[in-house]
């Protein structure tokens, strides 16, 4: 049973990458929730977004991309699990994980266990997709 649920779950965040947010608003927004902990720095080093903060994964390629698989990232374990049961960043579930790390998780992987490392929670669903809308525009 709990491999046709994570089956169902991959073939969900499978879908194409859709962002509807505000690109504009989805900037302000990054820089001032996100700036602390996370950049966006391009496969030649240049930062297109953020500071240069490392105490979250680098967001460039974000949209579409397979749940912790930023390379040299030291993710925590469930959300390693996610990506390799086939979780991919969508505005949906980019939206979820942000407004709360863990809930997602631990409904993604059906496992009451479940923690994320990211302990932010987003304000509301509005700004969540504002900022994947933004993070959308950096990347293949």
């Amino acid at each position: 049973m709990k491999k046709l649920q994570i089956l169902a779950v991959a073939v969900c965040f499978a879908s194409p990458v859709l962002a509807e947010g505000d690109v504009e608003n989805g900037e302000a927004q990054f820089n001032r929730q996100c700036v602390a902990c996370h950049v966006v720095r391009d496969e030649n080093g240049d930062v297109l977004a953020g500071r240069g903060a490392r105490a979250g994964p680098n967001l460039y390629g974000l949209a579409g991309s397979v749940v912790g698989s930023v390379e040299g990232y030291r993710y925590g374990d469930s959300i390693i699990e996610a990506g390799q049961a086939g979780a991919t960043w969508n505005e949906e579930s980019f939206v979820a994980y942000v407004r709360n790390p863990t809930d997602w998780l631990r409904n993604t992987l059906d496992d009451r266990r479940a923690r994320s490392k990211m302990g932010y929670k987003m304000r509301s669903d509005a700004e969540a997709a504002d900022i994947f809308a933004y993070l959308a525009t950096f990347g293949e």
